[in-house]
């Protein structure tokens, strides 16, 4: 992470595709180690209610049709404007992703002051193409087999192999995240138990306990 003047809280950045299962991580970080945890996709819709940063820029550029009656957001409406064209997703993204850096920077700050709690943590697929190495101390990737990833999508959220597929192809690769996260925690077994050794391991070996 970079420095400064002072010295921060140590900041975990925790990623890996759609289904990996990062949410069990997140949990069991919350659970047994008392940490603060900050989810950028959340930390995003936060930043879109009306009288944050993020809402004026967005009504500004997309429009008032993308407004629910009580005059917020419609997350649903804003897809349906911008997923199919790449320039306005483009738009989108360097409306909110630069916001969410300046949120998550100012909670570091915060967290350091109020010395609280022992590490913060952040979340999100997208956490090496936003260039989060610049606050993280270290990123670690959640990986799972293919195969186990298509089975839990299709009993958790009822995904088709296809689908999956395609959500996944739009993603970094495993090389990828392998090549640029510093540890990498295989969440593949259905012994949740293997998962949690695996977390215990990295944070005593990256400083964190």
């Amino acid at each position: 992470m970079e420095m400064t003047g002072m010295k921060h809280i140590k900041v975990l950045g925790i990623t890996g595709g759609v289904g990996a299962g990062k949410s069990t991580i997140l949990d069991y970080l919350e659970k047994k180690y008392s940490v603060r945890v900050i989810q950028l996709d959340q930390a995003a819709h936060l930043l879109m209610e009306p009288g944050q940063p993020c809402y004026e820029k967005i009504v500004e550029r997309f429009g008032r049709k993308i407004l629910a009656p009580d005059e917020t957001i419609d997350r649903k409406l804003l897809y349906q404007e911008t997923f199919s064209d790449r320039q306005k997703v483009e738009e989108l993204n360097r409306i909110v992703h630069p916001l969410v850096k300046e949120y998550v920077r100012e909670q570091i700050k915060i967290e350091t002051e109020a010395d609280q709690i022992p590490f913060l943590v952040i979340e999100a697929a997208l956490l090496l193409e936003d260039h989060y190495e610049e606050i993280c101390d270290t990123i670690w990737y959640v990986y799972v087999d293919p195969k186990v990833r298509i089975r839990r999508l299709e009993q958790s959220r009822g995904y088709t192999p296809e689908k999956t597929a395609q959500i996944l192809k739009n993603q970094k690769s495993d090389e990828e995240f392998r090549l640029y996260c510093q540890f990498v925690i295989d969440n593949s077994s259905d012994f949740i138990e293997n998962t949690y050794e695996q977390i215990d391991k990295g944070l005593k070996e990256y400083g964190f306990l």
